[in-house]
């Protein structure tokens, strides 16, 4: 049992480093499991949810041969025990006691969490403890087929990365030439020797015929060789297809190669391949490779598309530079002639059309042009309801927001102080008064003037207890709305003589102040036309007219202003307030779309290049 036991072990951990196919693994695996359980039967099954049959066996392994009742009734419950385990994860149930059976079941933990694949194990003649310790062996592998999924998707990654560094490493010497002929032949000696090839050569396409450029390991040959001439006919034949060629062809192909075939018999290559370079879905190009040892593949196909794909840009730019100038330009002619002559591309045309028509449209449709600015509405009347000496705020009969009338009470100051004052100097004057005609009567002259100085020093601080009391009550100096000032919060609070209380102003009155812009101030003039538009209502539009601008411009954070007074030419609607802002439009007469798309930018540009 130990050895069995030990070899087991050793088969786990060789499992876990294994790199064959799954048709290998699976069956090794499920035997090394019975082994290491000292299991009767085991059975591998994968789950396939949605469909029928539910659970499909891929791999089993059983003690000997013949059938028993045990193996028959274990048989039968599989696709049960294969649900629980899925459900529960793994579990351990006695099915006979009397023949010491017990039935293990753990689900593999795999790369994908979402596969369902189960290990059911059959123990016969076992303890309970020794089915549990058959279990704790058996969960400790349960990882080995992940290990072997993780191990051959890092076989596969690798071998990727190997064949994309291959086919990058055809990058490096055709970004260093800088001539064609150099990178043609960097190219053709680089597929060669990547891919084993005995020969690759590269055809390009000039003036609608394929001519041969350049051969790997030959820097020069002759175009006028039957063996030139025949590639060339090949690399046409792949050209008018435009696909690869694979040559001696397989049964399912679709494609022409008899050139290719003429072409690997009369130079025995035995293996030939022909793949197009498509520049913007245009063949401007062909790689033909020849090997005589073994065909080429799909992934190697795959890989010279891959590499094709990578140097094709490089090679049309090196292509193009090595013509002189009038080649190219005629280069350049014959391919958007017929895009601007031929039937064909009728939007585009239509789209030219249309952009003359829209440049004319700029150029000659001429609109009236507006500068643009903030504004601010203010009032040309308003005023300042200060206290008048030091008190108490004792009532307040209106807020801001509320309409006024001239000579309407708006706030009281405390007068109890003040009555106090007033019945103490008119005491003072009667007294004084009183002491002078006495002094009169005693024929005192120089006392009775004192007296008298005194009584009418009594009888000014009784005027100006008087002048207060008149002034302790705040009126309204003109008819308006309250703009600032909510002292109901304050009644009692103390004031200083000075302080500002409220601020009441006219509504009939008012006009919007705007400010322009600096490089806009020459546009417009005064008495012209416009509109303003309020925050608070953009899609409604006041009529205005220009009445004064300031010669003087006032300094901002991004960049000067002056302000300009603008008039409403119809009556002011009762809901506007001084402080209300908006966008205003002044008109500054007609110019041309064109000049008012660009003007700011020529204007920048006169400053910076000083035109």
């Amino acid at each position: 049992m130990h050895s069995n036991i030990n070899q087991a072990t050793e088969e786990m951990m060789g499992l876990r480093q294994f790199a064959g196919p799954a048709r290998d693994f699976w069956p090794r695996y499920v035997a090394a499991a019975a082994q290491l359980a000292g299991a009767d039967a085991t059975v591998l099954m994968l789950g396939q949810p949605g469909k029928e049959p539910r659970w499909t066996r891929i791999a089993d392994w059983e003690a000997g041969t013949g059938l028993s009742r045990l193996r028959t009734q274990f048989t039968s419950r599989l696709p049960d025990f294969a649900g629980k385990c899925v459900e529960k994860g793994s579990f351990m149930e006695c099915t006979d006691a009397s023949a010491g059976a017990f039935v293990l079941a753990l689900r593999l933990a795999l790369v994908n969490p979402s596969d369902e694949v189960v290990l059911a194990v059959q123990l016969k003649d076992f303890t309970e403890s020794a089915a549990r310790e058959s279990y704790l062996r058996l969960s400790l592998v349960m990882d080995v087929p992940s290990a072997y999924q993780q191990n051959l998707s890092f076989q596969k990654s690798r071998q990727d990365v190997e064949k994309f560094a291959a086919v990058l490493d055809l990058n490096v010497p055709v970004n260093d030439a800088t001539r064609f002929i150099p990178a043609a032949l960097a190219v053709c000696n680089g597929i060669a020797t990547r891919f084993r090839c005995d020969r690759a050569s590269l055809g390009w396409l000039e003036g609608g015929y394929v001519r041969l450029r350049a051969m790997s390991r030959t820097e020069q040959f002759d175009r006028q060789m039957a063996a030139a001439q025949a590639m060339e006919t090949a690399m046409e034949e792949c050209v008018d297809q435009d696909e690869e060629i694979v040559w001696p062809e397989s049964a399912e192909a679709a494609s022409v190669s008899r050139d290719h075939e003429a072409f690997a018999m009369d130079q025995k290559s035995g293996h030939v391949c022909s793949l197009p370079w498509r520049l913007d879905d245009k063949v401007v190009a062909v790689l033909l490779c020849e090997r005589r040892d073994q065909p080429f593949t799909q992934p190697e196909i795959q890989q010279l598309r891959l590499a094709s794909d990578q140097v094709v840009r490089r090679m049309a730019d090196l292509h193009s530079r090595d013509l002189w100038f009038g080649a190219r330009w005629k280069a350049g002619l014959e391919e958007r002639l017929p895009q601007w002559l031929g039937p064909g591309h009728a939007w585009s045309k239509v789209g030219a059309i249309l952009g003359v028509l829209v440049l004319a449209g700029l150029i000659f449709i001429r609109v009236t042009y507006r500068v643009g600015g903030n504004f601010i509405l203010r009032s040309d009347q308003a005023e300042f309801l200060t206290a008048p000496f030091d008190g108490y705020i004792r009532e307040v009969y209106v807020r801001a927001g509320d309409p006024v009338v001239r000579g309407q009470p708006l706030v009281m100051l405390n007068q109890d102080e003040l009555l106090l004052d007033q019945a103490a100097a008119a005491a003072d004057v009667s007294r004084y008064e009183r002491q002078a005609e006495k002094d009169r009567a005693a024929d005192d002259m120089a006392q009775m003037r004192i007296d008298q100085a005194q009584a009418r020093q009594a009888q000014a601080q009784l005027d100006l207890v008087h002048f207060r009391l008149d002034h302790s009550v705040l009126r309204a100096g003109l008819d308006g709305v309250v703009i600032e000032g909510d002292l109901r919060e304050r009644i009692g609070s103390p004031v200083k003589q000075g302080d500002a209380l409220l601020r009441v102003t006219r509504l009939d009155t008012l006009y919007a102040q705007a400010e322009i812009p600096e490089s806009d101030i020459h546009e417009i003039a005064i008495g012209a036309s416009g509109q303003i538009a309020f925050v608070t209502l953009p899609k409604t539009r006041f009529p205005v007219s220009i009445r004064t601008v300031e010669p003087a411009a006032v300094p901002q954070k991004d960049g000067s202003v002056f302000l300009v007074r603008l008039e409403p030419q119809n009556r002011t609607p009762d809901w506007w307030r001084p402080g209300m802002t908006g966008l205003c439009k002044l008109e500054s007469g007609k110019r041309s779309l064109i000049w008012i798309l660009t003007h700011r930018t020529v204007d920048f540009l006169r400053m910076k290049l000083w035109w």
